[in-house]
């Protein structure tokens, strides 16, 4: 693990280099909320955040608060949305790895470690707000949006056991991972989904 990482959460500072999140789960989160606020606007991102009671959580780490007064001081809408963006996909990174979402973990165990020491400092209900907004809606689970998540098939052999040693413990994940089989599967057929067109 990173030694400011290690010093940050023994010391209660909350000064956490946000830097140990693996670059590939971080750009699968941020296409995953764009996509998302481009159908549905990104007016509402930042309510959507508070709503999910990350406010005290933001303010509390350096590097979240300072994403934040940039994003909500700047005059340009595209800076502030984008603020905005890099703060949920942060957070979201977090989730995942923390709830050892899909197998995340097990690729990244000191990332993961991190991420849920992180998580754990946060007071509130749920440790995975923006996880159940985006991928698990009230209504339905997005297999669209799970597949954006899906881990990357070359970088590790053995990813079913490493995701079996991950114990993950999400409710409903057996439902999820089998939308993102399925979309494995239908990928390895070469055939398209007609929902994701």
């Amino acid at each position: 693990m990173n030694c400011a990482n290690d010093a940050a959460l023994d010391g209660g500072i909350d000064n956490i280099d946000l830097d140990f999140l693996p670059a590939d789960l971080t750009a699968q989160c941020r296409n995953l909320i764009e996509s998302y606020h481009d159908v549905h606007g990104y007016a509402c991102l930042p309510d959507m955040l508070w709503r999910a009671r990350l406010g005290p959580f933001i303010e509390r780490h350096h590097e979240f608060r300072q994403r934040l007064r940039k994003a909500s001081t700047t005059r340009s809408a595209k800076k502030s949305h984008l603020g905005f963006v890099e703060i949920a996909t942060a957070i979201l990174s977090l989730e995942i790895l923390a709830s050892s979402f899909a197998g995340w973990s097990a690729l990244y165990p000191d990332a993961g470690a991190t991420a849920l020491s992180v998580l754990k400092r946060q007071s509130g209900s749920s440790l995975t707000p923006l996880m159940d907004f985006y991928l698990y809606p009230p209504k339905y689970i997005s297999s669209a949006a799970i597949s954006k998540l899906t881990p990357p098939r070359t970088n590790h052999t053995g990813e079913s056991g490493l995701y079996r040693a991950s114990k993950p413990e999400l409710a409903g994940e057996k439902l999820a991972l089998g939308y993102v089989n399925e979309l494995l599967q239908r990928s390895d057929d070469k055939s398209p989904l007609p929902h994701l067109r």
